[in-house]
């Protein structure tokens, strides 16, 4: 039987010992494990930045894989914990949107929440239940429990209003949704809806600025030359070949992208 794998997700860097006390206490129940880092260098307390990541992660592991998402700036308040079964993968992460993108793609079939103190450490830190609440919940599931042994159903979870660009016949208006840390400004505009208008010259500009070509690859465009192109999560991104064309343009997330034909 393959190890049981667990995936974690988080804004805790690793300057700290917050991520590897996870694993710690993940081990301590389920001495086989995996674990695997998605990343821990997510910006503090952004939840959106972490649905994106996990949702352009997930479906690259083997199928039974545990998500570990600790991301929660609410964490000590009335916030839930929750546990999602999707039937390929399972996740355990705080109730605030960060499974937003992953259940949108890939619904649950079982959503419950973490109420089963047993499967929890005996204290619960009022400001690290990363570690005494997720990480037990996650290992427990590794050891095989049912998702359903952790608590109640849920019922309604809470869902992040992530932007969606607007697709007319002969434009889309979308926007940044992130930046990686090479600067790329990725948008909420996926391949489909370009290609709907790419049957002639467009013009792509984002924020005040026009982006002079599509390439297919970073090293299509000249050096530091501002471009687009789809990236490995299909969307289209702006890039600057060998620089950053976030600092290069000077914006980030939320500006504004429009393509639309060329008249």
């Amino acid at each position: 039987m393959a190890r049981p794998v667990i995936a974690l997700l988080t804004d805790f860097g690793t300057k700290d010992h917050y991520a590897g006390t996870m694993k710690g206490v993940a081990l301590g129940i389920c001495p086989d494990l995996t674990l695997v880092d998605i990343s821990h260098d997510l910006p503090a307390h952004d939840v959106l930045s972490a649905s994106l990541e996990l949702v352009a992660a997930y479906k690259y592991f083997p199928a039974g894989t545990i998500f570990l998402v600790v991301v929660d700036p609410g964490v000590g308040s009335t916030r839930r914990g929750i546990a999602a079964d999707t039937g390929d993968y399972r996740f355990v992460a705080p109730d605030n949107g960060v499974l937003t993108s992953v259940l949108d793609e890939h619904p649950a079939k079982k959503v419950v929440e973490l109420t089963e103190r047993k499967y929890a450490r005996p204290t619960v830190s009022r400001t690290f239940e990363g570690r005494d609440r997720f990480a037990p919940a996650a290992a427990w599931l590794a050891k095989g429990i049912d998702v359903a042994a952790l608590g109640r159903p849920a019922g309604a979870i809470h869902r992040l209003d992530i932007p969606q660009p607007d697709v007319a016949s002969d434009h889309i208006d979308g926007q940044v949704l992130r930046v990686d840390r090479f600067g790329n400004l990725i948008t909420n505009i996926d391949r489909r809806a370009f290609d709907r208008l790419a049957d002639g010259p467009l013009d792509i500009r984002v924020g005040e600025h026009a982006v002079p070509r599509v390439v297919s690859t970073y090293a299509d465009a000249g050096d530091g030359e501002i471009c687009a192109l789809f990236g490995s999560t299909d969307h289209l991104e702006v890039a600057a070949n060998g620089a950053s064309a976030a600092a290069r343009l000077d914006l980030g997330r939320g500006a504004p992208v429009h393509v639309a034909r060329r008249a």
